[in-house]
């Protein structure tokens, strides 16, 4: 049971807190919540690493 991979399942929350706040709020609270969500998702890869690293995240074909 530890092999949850957290990252879709995150995604989606994400999504849905977008789609939320797209559907209810416009796109100003729309685009007022993908921006601290990216600036949250910093500090928290910051304060969990010390570093920010994003390369993890970038498509590598071989």
């Amino acid at each position: 049971m530890n092999n949850i991979q957290w990252m879709p399942l995150i995604g989606m929350a994400v999504g849905i807190v977008l789609g939320l706040a797209g559907a209810f709020g416009g796109l100003s609270a729309f685009l007022l919540v993908l921006v601290l969500g990216a600036v949250g998702f910093l500090v928290g890869r910051f304060a969990e690493t010390g570093e920010v690293n994003l390369s993890n995240f970038s498509v590598r074909r071989k």
